[in-house]
């Protein structure tokens, strides 16, 4: 009876997880199968070391890693629960069609799975009318869910192209720079961003779009790859960088509509809304966004980055804010909001902040450098 009641309640709590992570489909909602995904990553993010060279195509792997073990974990607790219903009832209610009925515990698992067709067709055959729906219930339990986990399959890899390639039209469009400058001086040369305007709303609509997909499909997060272009701090971080730029770098005379217009405001929620939820989700102790700005090292580092867009924005004929001392003001404090976050994501999927921002880490020391040689203040 313990025995039955266990692989109920076990049938119960799979099914919730499954309905919860397929259906329901919300970020942090589903009973097991999150942690379960997020113990897989950690597992193969601390031994990836060991595999030396080869330590970036072992993280790569484990995206489809995690969703092979969830789908592992939801067959083989369906499995247990029925088996352990049907254990205690192995010869009486269950029984096999020649010889004598085997009563093992391996048994039950062969006639659980068989019942829900994970297994396959056997020769255990319900005897009485309650084990006989049982096994119908089974079936049509084992149907859907065999069916909803292969559409959900195919919805997971649809939204990761789409994210993938949101993260290269991004990179494309900073001629693969990694640099928000670039891409902001390309969206606007000789100052003319009528069709700059058009791409940041094309990105706009698919950053919200993407940050929607992992509110569905958890499980995106732990796919990476090799090229820090597809990762979301990446693209998130370059996108969060443009509008600090737009806010803080551009003239006001002749761009201050830029910053006040919908597609800014929807790229710099969006991309701030997925940042925050994905960090707050799957980092353990996420940093608090709101760090002080009275760090004088990280607002001279940053000074040092806008000074030096500054000069790239000039090239390209963009007309930029005179007083720069200002702006390098605005920038820094723009840019302390949201920079913990993209830092802290970066960490957890195993990229330096130099693959994630080399313009904000190797061009703000560049430029650190430089001013120290110049005696420029606001480069630090």
């Amino acid at each position: 009876m313990v025995e039955s009641f266990l692989g109920a309640a076990l049938l119960a709590v799979v099914l919730v997880d499954i309905f919860l992570t397929v259906l329901y489909a919300r970020i942090g909602t589903s009973l097991f199968s999150s942690h379960v995904a997020h113990l897989v990553w950690r597992a193969v993010r601390t031994m990836s070391p060991l595999a030396g060279r080869y330590r970036v195509a072992v993280l790569s792997a484990c995206g489809p890693v995690v969703l092979v073990v969830m789908l592992l974990v939801w067959a083989f607790g369906l499995t247990l629960g029925t088996a352990l219903i049907i254990h205690p009832a192995l010869g009486t209610g269950v029984t096999t069609g020649n010889g004598t009925t085997p009563r093992d515990f391996v048994a039950a698992l062969y006639a659980g799975g068989s019942s829900m067709t994970i297994v396959g067709a056997s020769d255990f055959t319900p005897r009485t009318g309650s084990f006989r729906l049982f096994y119908l219930f089974t079936s049509f339990v084992g149907l859907a869910v065999l069916s909803l986990t292969l559409t959900f399959l195919a919805q997971v890899y649809t939204a990761l192209q789409r994210r993938n390639t949101l993260g290269l039209q991004i990179d494309h469009a900073a001629n693969a720079t990694g640099d928000a400058a670039e891409f902001l001086a390309r969206l606007g040369p000789q100052g003319k961003f009528d069709g700059g305007y058009s791409i940041l709303s094309t990105i706009a609509e698919s950053m919200t779009a993407v940050k929607e997909t992992h509110h569905f499909y958890p499980a995106l997060v732990y796919f990476r790859f090799r090229n820090p272009a597809y990762a979301v701090s990446h693209f998130t971080l370059m996108a969060l960088d443009t509008v600090s730029l737009i806010e803080s770098a551009l003239d006001e005379e002749s761009f201050g509509w830029l910053p006040r217009s919908a597609a800014i405001a929807q790229l710099q929620r969006s991309s701030l809304a997925m940042m925050t939820i994905l960090t707050s989700t799957f980092v353990p102790a996420p940093i608090a966004r709101g760090r002080s700005v009275s760090d004088q090292q990280t607002r001279d580092r940053w000074s040092g980055r806008y000074h030096r867009a500054i000069a790239r924005l000039q090239q390209a004929g963009i007309q930029t804010v005179s007083d720069t001392r200002v702006g390098a003001e605005r920038y820094v404090t723009l840019r302390l909001e949201w920079d913990p976050l993209a830092r802290q994501l970066a960490q957890f999927m195993a990229y330096s902040m130099e693959e994630i921002d080399p313009a904000g880490e190797l061009g703000a020391r560049q430029s650190v450098k430089g001013c120290d040689r110049d005696n420029f203040e606001e480069g630090g």
